[in-house]
């Protein structure tokens, strides 16, 4: 966790159409904001990186760090004004969202897969439609208490209370209530009914 963040926004994660690098570079231009790439380029992806990617690089705003793990992606993470997430297909989870408000770094994010499982609009980041509501986003982020972050993924994401959370479901599921079973949103985890 960090109070104060520096002055840039983060892509990270894997260079690749769908997780939207091209998107936070022109969110990244259009605010003015300094954008550091913290991203992994996948075999498959080279084609798409070299042509689409690597022009777009050469800006002085951008800064393109490659794949980055441990101590430094922490530091990155809590470091970053924003995670900017212009997922543009149905992801399943977004681990790097979670990592994120781990760290009090608020999250702009697209509304695709997940993202709204995740990130709670107007708490611990933005969830928006398009390249110009993230640009208005980023111009309202420092209204996010990062501290109000950091509470939230500890409230709903940490190992403890996931851990508490499977438990709860599976000691439902055992006495064969599964259609009991909620996940604390409202709606069943599972729609399985024991025999």
């Amino acid at each position: 966790f960090r109070r104060d963040p520096e002055d840039y926004v983060l892509f990270l994660g894997r260079v690749s159409p769908e997780k939207g690098v091209e998107q936070a570079i022109e969110i990244s231009r259009r605010s003015g904001w300094r954008l550091k790439i913290a991203a992994k380029v996948d075999a498959q992806d080279k084609e798409y990186f070299h042509k689409r990617v690597e022009p777009l690089l050469d800006h002085p705003g951008v800064q393109f760090l490659g794949e980055t793990g441990g101590g430094d992606k922490e530091t990155l993470l809590a470091g970053a004004r924003t995670l900017l997430f212009p997922i543009d297909w149905p992801e399943p989870f977004g681990l790097v969202m979670i990592e994120a408000i781990a760290c009090g770094t608020p999250v702009i994010a697209f509304n695709r897969g997940s993202v709204r499982e995740v990130i709670d609009d107007s708490v611990t980041g933005f969830v928006v439609g398009s390249i110009p509501e993230a640009v208005s986003a980023l111009a309202r982020i420092g209204g996010i208490e990062r501290a109000r972050c950091r509470r939230t993924f500890e409230q709903r994401f940490s190992a403890g209370r996931m851990a508490t959370d499977y438990l709860r479901v599976y000691e439902r599921l055992v006495a064969g209530r599964a259609s009991d079973v909620d996940a604390g949103n409202g709606g069943p985890l599972v729609s399985y009914s024991a025999a």
